[in-house]
């Protein structure tokens, strides 16, 4: 008998596997072994297989672990419009050192486009500091609007009061209607 089947055997009927034919498994792995057949499956050089529901018990398949694992995020997502003018700004700043560099270069060849270059990457370089500081207007900005800031000037509140008021004008209109709905049309005015 191979090893193979006296180890399926042994999984089988709840016993340690034994490790290379000459001994049983350790703690950790008896443990895995006695899950593994639980699950249909048993452990052979430290990894899980799945044993194949055929008579004889030869035949067998990998069980593969998933190829990721699901993590939740560790921070939130940013907002939309911060979120788009980070990536305006990162595109921007690229393009800023890319110039540098060419202007670099260029000045080193002696090339005529050196002049060209230098003048460009400064103007770029105004507008990636603007592109920069656009991004953190618009977070604050975003924080004043929407997000919870503990203080009494905060547009956040007022701007979430109004909101529910709003939602509950809606509720009691659409309160009203149901209620003159059920009643069957009587107390309705002839023209809305």
């Amino acid at each position: 008998m191979g090893s193979e089947h006296l180890s399926a055997r042994a999984v089988a009927e709840g016993r340690p596997e034994p490790v290379g034919g000459r001994g049983m498994a350790t703690a950790g792995h008896e443990q895995a072994a006695r899950v593994g057949a639980a699950a249909g499956q048993r452990h052979v050089g430290g990894q899980a297989r799945a044993v194949a529901g055929h008579a004889d018990g030869h035949e067998e398949q990998a069980y593969y672990r998933p190829l990721w694992i699901e993590e939740p995020a560790r921070r939130r997502r940013l907002p939309d419009p911060v979120r788009t003018s980070a990536v305006r700004a990162v595109l921007i700043i690229a393009v800023t050192l890319i110039q540098a560099v060419i202007a670099f270069l260029s000045t080193l060849a002696e090339s005529w486009l050196a002049f060209p270059m230098v003048l460009s990457s400064v103007a770029s370089t105004v507008v990636a500091t603007w592109a920069a500081l656009d991004v953190w207007v618009t977070r604050q900005v975003w924080n004043q609007r929407n997000g919870v800031v503990s203080e009494p000037s905060s547009t956040a509140r007022t701007l979430r009061r109004e909101r529910r008021r709003a939602r509950r004008q809606a509720r009691a209109t659409e309160r009203a209607q149901e209620r003159i709905r059920r009643q069957g049309g009587t107390g309705q005015l002839s023209h809305p």
